[in-house]
């Protein structure tokens, strides 16, 4: 035997050793023979490095230093989950899945792992990165720490897809985190809080030897991607058992709400026998074409629901309110709280809403109050404990001007919030402002941090994110913590987001109401920032999702002769503020004004793509099929309900060729 063969024998070898002690938990050697192989093998890889290779076991012990993990942007996005807390709610979703989909539904249930979203991605078998969720849409690679987790395979096993993604969660297991903490409380320094947040920091240490040290695993449950070979969500998760890959077991299929009710209940209680932190359950409607029909909103999938397990409660005693004042001006009272453990952390700070919820609970300094996390993230008051309250006590008043700047607060009628109307001389309203305009999402300015942006503004260099492209290195090196080659990268980051499309830019002005699809909207619909600027309300809520409240906030924006000028500032300073060249030429009117509904299984374009091409075209792409649709794409395997109501509504129906044929 070759000493290449040799190697790649060995490597083999300690891999399926690897998948039989991590994954199934049935080792098939001693941990002394399995070091001994490993030894092994290190040293003919020392000897002959011509035959490196990045995914062999040996790497799993780390040592790679990582000083800036790099941004990747997602190849397929990373959505949230829509919660649900009851049946109802579950009901409800079950509605709206039906209104949309023929025939029967089927889901799978799977358990909600309490860890760090990771996404991998394999191409010809091999782990070619890890990413974090990050915002979904692009986070960072933290592929060097990633490889050190045994559950992870860098090697796939048997049949596999060329490329794809496959989505889980990186969880600390009960037992070693205590073993954790145990340890460092015996050499005197503070234990780690919880496992899920252990875990989480786990991922971003610049060495990976330290992260090798810590027992973490890899719980996996979605795989995306083309061309996979499998039909549904429980198939797939077979598959990626088959692979390699650590499944969670307790995940089942069923037929109806109330066998997924049934799988809830019985987990609520046998949780606290599972080795890691869970705090719910994953519905997914099973079927992938019938997820693909239902496809998702701005935020999350509709084919998929996560049901809560009920938040834990405690009391403890309100001692202050105090007021803070965001970015668009709103005022969010806090309630500070006597420090309380509750789900895993020390609660400090409530939020308490607005003016509305502080009456209508009656909450007063002093109260002893029922605190619980909304959906186990945002602490929040649910009731007060009236027989524990002081003879003394005062009813609250809310504060009637700005904490910050002393102007005084207003109300509009049918908004729940007051707002500081000191727009441009409100400090935290222009701190957030350009904490916005920088965020992820949004700028995403490398070298530019919200503590920075807090600096520059009460340093006076900046009043206003406009401000940011005409700041040198001489003027920020000497802020607080500002090194010469971090002052280096703030100034080439500023420069750099010249290049941010202008959607994006949109959302980073911070128009009130003018979320990320908003942006895209707009953008789409008006091509620049000077023809959005000349819109009136009739204008702006004839465009598809802009309804009367952004209209308004759009036309109030664009009406102030400050925003007018940064806006203009901006434009002067190479910001793209209106749509490229290259976005303007996939883009044609050929459908505007026509409502289009797409169902079925696609060949020579997938639906997404299909989607893509009626909205660039100027279409409107409809979930259900009303009197309103102009006709309706249908490809194989379509419903035959939905044809029904098309013939019923005489829609025209259209195949995927004739659809491309009209296009072109």
């Amino acid at each position: 035997m070759s000493v290449e063969q040799k190697i790649n024998s060995l490597r083999d070898e300690l891999r399926e050793h690897n998948y039989n002690y991590y994954v199934l938990d049935n080792p098939t050697i001693s941990d002394y023979d399995f070091d001994i192989k490993l030894k092994t093998l290190q040293s003919l890889e020392e000897a002959h490095p011509e035959f490196y290779d990045a995914n062999s076991p040996t790497l799993r012990v780390g040592g790679e230093v990582t000083k800036n993990f790099n941004t990747v942007v997602h190849e397929y996005r990373m959505y949230s989950l829509d919660n649900s807390y009851s049946k109802d709610d579950l009901l409800d979703w079950e509605k709206r899945i039906k209104k949309m989909i023929d025939g029967e539904v089927n889901y799978t249930c799977e358990l909600k792992y309490d860890g760090a979203s990771i996404s991998l991605t394999y191409e010809n078998g091999k782990l070619l990165r890890a990413v974090t969720r990050g915002d979904g849409t692009q986070g960072d690679d933290v592929t060097a720490n990633i490889k050190t987790i045994k559950t992870v395979p860098l090697q796939l096993k048997g049949d596999f897809p060329k490329k794809f993604d496959i989505r889980g969660e990186i969880v600390l297991p009960f037992e070693g985190f205590n073993k954790m903490n145990e340890e460092r409380l015996e050499v005197g320094e503070e234990p780690y809080r919880n496992p899920r947040n252990t875990a989480s920091g786990s991922l971003k240490l610049q060495d990976s030897a330290e992260v090798a040290k810590r027992p973490l695993e890899c719980l996996l449950y979605n795989i995306t991607g083309a061309n996979l070979g499998f039909d549904t969500q429980f198939e797939s998760l077979k598959k990626a058992r088959q692979m390699g890959f650590k499944v969670p077991e307790a995940s089942k299929l069923v037929g109806s709400i109330d066998a997924v009710l049934e799988f809830v209940e019985y987990w609520d209680v046998h949780r606290h026998d599972l080795p890691y932190e869970t705090d719910g359950v994953v519905i997914k409607v099973n079927s992938l074409q019938q997820q693909d029909e239902l496809g998702f909103t701005s935020k999350a999938p509709r084919w998929a629901m996560a049901y809560k397990f009920k938040a834990e409660q405690v009391s403890t005693r309100l001692n202050e309110i105090t007021y803070q004042v965001g970015r668009t001006g709103a005022i969010t009272p806090v309630a500070n709280l006597e420090p309380v453990e509750l789900a895993g952390t020390t609660v400090k700070r409530a939020s308490l809403h607005n003016a509305d919820q502080i009456e209508k609970l009656d909450i007063r300094v002093g109260d002893e109050v029922y605190v619980e996390k909304g959906g186990e993230i945002i602490p929040k008051i649910i009731a007060v404990d009236l027989s524990k309250r002081p003879e003394s006590s005062l009813p609250t008043t809310y504060i009637s001007h700005c904490p910050e700047c002393q102007t005084e607060l207003i109300r509009q009628e049918g908004d729940a919030k007051h707002y500081c109307p000191n727009y441009n001389g409100c400090n935290p309203q222009i701190i957030g402002r350009i904490q916005h305009y920088i965020s992820r999402k949004a700028m995403d300015i490398e070298g530019l941090g919200g503590e920075t942006v807090a600096l520059l503004v009460n340093e006076g260099l900046i009043s206003n994110y406009s401000d940011l492209y005409t700041l040198t290195k001489e003027e920020v090196l000497p802020l607080e913590r500002m090194a010469e080659k971090s002052a280096e990268n703030l100034i080439n980051g500023i420069a750099a987001s010249k290049q941010i499309p202008f959607e994006r830019v949109l959302f980073a002005i911070g128009i009130r109401f003018v979320g990320e699809t908003v942006a895209k909207k707009l953008a789409k619909h008006y091509k620049s920032s000077d023809a959005i600027a000349q819109a009136s309300i009739e204008d702006l809520v004839s465009v598809d999702e802009i309804g009367g409240r952004i209209a308004e906030s759009v036309v109030e924006f664009f009406s102030s002769e400050e925003n007018k000028a940064i806006v203009e500032k901006l434009k002067t300073y190479g910001l793209q503020l209106e749509l490229s060249a290259e976005k303007l030429a996939n883009q044609t009117d050929k459908l505007k004004g026509l409502s289009i509904v797409v169902s079925g299984v696609f060949e020579t374009v997938s639906r997404t793509e299909l989607k893509k091409l009626i909205e660039d075209n100027g279409g409107k792409v409809s979930s259900s099929i009303s009197s309103k649709t102009n006709f309706l794409v249908a490809g194989a395997k379509m419903g035959p309900s939905k044809r029904t109501k098309a013939e019923t509504l005489g829609v025209l129906i259209i195949s995927e060729s004739d659809f491309l044929s009209k296009l072109n």
